[in-house]
């Protein structure tokens, strides 16, 4: 099986478009770099592949497009759900729910008590139950 690096943000479940714009820096940087062998060297093999990883970049481009008008469209038309997506309960529409487990909230910041925002007395998250991928994971 093969390993997946999934990127964490505290407070959010980042959506699977994150990877795609990851994708596309990636290949666009390789593709530079290729251009850059080429003007080095002058050998025609980097700049053809420099071309095929353009066009890898295009289609990765469109993948990402559709992957966050997807995410927009949720947001418009199931603003809770979006929410819970966003939070790491449920796993984002188009992503395996098979083996999701919701994202470990047991180090996320308190806004208003960690980060001294004043505004946010209201959303306090001290003194919330145990991180339900805890429970799931049995770490408690």
């Amino acid at each position: 099986m093969d390993a997946v690096w999934v990127r964490g943000v505290t407070g959010i479940q980042m959506h699977h478009v994150t990877d795609l714009q990851d994708a596309g820096r990636f290949l666009g940087n390789a593709a530079m770099a290729l251009r850059a062998a080429h003007v080095r060297t002058g050998a025609d093999r980097y700049s053809g592949i420099a071309a095929e990883l353009r066009a890898l970049v295009e289609r990765v481009r469109e993948l990402e497009d559709e992957a966050r008008s997807s995410m927009h469209e949720l947001h418009s038309t199931d603003p809770e759900r979006f929410a819970r997506c966003r939070d790491g309960h449920e796993p984002w529409p188009g992503e395996i729910p098979a083996g999701f487990i919701p994202r470990h909230t047991c180090k996320d910041e308190c806004l208003y008590h960690d980060r001294q925002v004043l505004d946010a007395i209201m959303q306090c998250t001290c003194g919330r139950p145990p991180c339900r991928a805890c429970e799931i994971g049995g770490k408690l």
